[in-house]
Formats: C-alpha cells, structure tokens, sequence
C-alpha cells in the first residue's frame, strides 16, 4: 500500500521576503552597473582617492550580490522540502556587506559636512553614530553564526536595533545638515538658488530613502519576529547606499557645478569706438578667454587697440595714433556653490 508523501513545509513567511529582497538588491545591482559606467566616463578628471573608493563599494557590492543568490539558492534548491530550520550559511555576509557600504558613505558625508559647515560637532556625531552602526552589524553577524536558528531569532534583537538605529539616525543627521548648510547659501539670485534647490530636493530623496529602509527593517524585524518580511527592506540597503551617492555624484554634471568652484554666467561684453579708416579688419576691442585651472573658473582680459585717423575722422589734430574708445564691460559672477557630494 503506497503511503501518502508528506506535505511540504509553508515557508512562505520565511523565504518569501528574502526572494524579493534578492530581487530587488539584482535590480539595484543593475542601476548600479549603469551608474559607475557613468561616473568613470564623466569624471575621469577626479580625485584618485575617489575613484578608488567608487572601485571598492563596487567590488564589495558584487560581492554582495553574489552572496544573495548563494544564500537562497541553498534553502530553495539544495534543501528543497526541509524546515526551514537553520539560517542559510553564507547569511551571516550580508551584516557585513551592508556596514563595510554604509559605514564609509556615512564617514565620507560627514567629512563633506565637516568642509561645508566649518562645525565638528555635527560631523563628529555623524561619525560615531556610523560607527556604532558598524559595531551592530558585525554583532549580527556573530550573532548569526552563534544562533543559528530561525526560532532563536528574538536574541539578534539588541545587536541589530544598534545596527538599525544607529544606521537611520546618521542618515537623518545627514539630510538635515545638508538641507541646512545648502539653506544658508542662497544669494538671492534665481540661477543660484535654483541650483541650490535642486541639489537640497536631491538630498532629500536620497538621504530620507536609506533612513526609511532603516526604519521599516527594524519595526518589521521587532513587530514580527516569527516572520521575515524586514529581509525585503534589508537585502537592498547596501545597494540604496552606493547607488545614492552615485546618482548625487553624477548630478554634477546636470547640475553644471564645478567641484571646488563656482557657477559663472558667461561675461558679455558692449563697446561703443570710433570706426577706423583705414581698411585693414578691426579686431574686437576685448576677448574673453574662459579657461579652467585647478577645477576653477578664469576669465582672462585681452586688450587689442585699433588704429584711427583721427584726424580725417573727427578733425581731431594731427599725429593722434589713437581714436577715443569708450569701453563697458557688463558682468557678472555668480556666488561659489559648493557641491556637496564634490
């Protein structure tokens, strides 16, 4: 008499939510691609420092990537049918993955806060909240390995609340000095504050993103702890992280900053001469030449006089080599923008 197999285990809470976290962080992953492609091709002109950084939140992202689909592929093709009892092996990388990403973004910000505002204690802040986070992440993952279990999961509360809250209150540190510090800088002038706005409104959507993710990662992972569902919100939180300073890292060349400088409204010029006899071509009295040096704007003034006759002209006496000129120069420079993310 054949026995009836026995039903499959309803793992739907448990790696349910972890399937669409990974397929969110592959769809960052993705973004991601297309915005480093970008940042090298456009800013070639960078910092080394920079662009060796870039370089390694790329690597530990594909790292990370990687490891997602290690973690899931064992529970859903190498234990098709168990309970899911214990946490796939290679999990205890994504604590990591995300506090090796989030921790330096978080440092590099306060720094770019610390040259923007001229103020430490800010920045200091900032600095010891994203470290703290660090901490928190790297006792998870101890954590991790040490329980196990799915159903020990309460006791990876206290190390991932400092990881969470530590992690969000650092980001909203961040949006608000920005906001406040870009505030201060406006002149009055529309192109400038222009400018301003959109770099404060990009602030705002990328830093707020990352601080929300943070936020319903941590509610879900205490108001459900039988349940999975905060793995949709943490499996992308590293990817949220290097792909908003990427895309606040492009913007410059949207937004037309140059990094160090300032925006300048092309110089234009009027110029009221006397009209030279003779037939040879008159070149134009003044001859703007804007040149870039050490990532500032320069303008250089270059003064060509034209000969007149005077005297056939304007019955002016004889032996004036040069005509009267009147010359107005209108110009204008706007105030220096720092980039924040420059």
């Amino acid at each position: 008499m054949a026995t009836e197999a026995a039903p499959l285990p309803n793992v739907t809470l448990v790696f349910g939510p972890m399937l669409i976290g990974v397929f969110i962080n592959m769809i960052l992953y993705g973004v991601l691609l297309g915005q480093i492609l970008t940042y090298y091709k456009m800013y070639q002109r960078d910092a080394a420092w920079m662009r060796y950084f870039i370089l390694v939140l790329f690597i530990i992202e594909t790292a990370n990537t990687g490891f997602d689909i290690a973690f899931m592929f064992q529970p859903l093709i190498l234990q098709y049918g168990q309970k899911p009892n214990l946490f796939p092996t290679v999990f205890i990388t994504q604590p990591l993955c995300v506090v090796l990403v989030s921790t330096p973004i978080q440092l590099y910000f306060a720094w770019r806060i610390r040259s923007l505002t001229k103020s430490y204690w800010v920045p200091i802040t900032i600095a010891v909240l994203a470290l703290a986070s660090c901490t928190g992440g790297i006792w998870t993952a101890a954590m991790i390995h040490i329980v196990q279990t799915f159903a020990n999961k309460a006791k990876l509360h206290n190390s991932a609340l400092v990881w969470f809250l530590s992690s969000c209150v650092a980001d909203i540190l961040i949006t608000i000095s920005l906001v406040i510090s870009l505030t201060r800088r406006k002149t009055g002038f529309s192109g400038t504050d222009s400018v301003i706005d959109k770099i404060i409104r990009m602030t705002i959507q990328t830093g707020m993103l990352t601080a929300v993710f943070s936020i319903l990662d941590v509610v879900c992972f205490m108001v459900l702890p039988h349940a999975a569902i905060n793995f949709i919100f943490d499996l992308a939180l590293s990817k949220l992280y290097t792909n908003c300073l990427m895309s606040t890292l492009n913007s410059r060349q949207k937004l037309n900053i140059i990094p160090g400088g300032g925006a300048s409204e092309q110089r234009r010029n009027t110029s009221y001469g006397l009209m030279p006899t003779s037939p040879a071509p008159r070149r134009h009295p003044e001859n703007f030449e804007q040149r870039q040096m050490n990532g500032s704007a320069m303008y250089e003034l270059e003064t060509q006089k034209a000969p007149y006759d005077a005297e056939v002209a304007y019955g002016a006496p004889a032996g004036d080599e040069f005509g009267i000129q009147v010359t107005t120069i209108i110009e204008r420079i706007e105030d220096p923008i720092p980039h924040p993310y420059a």
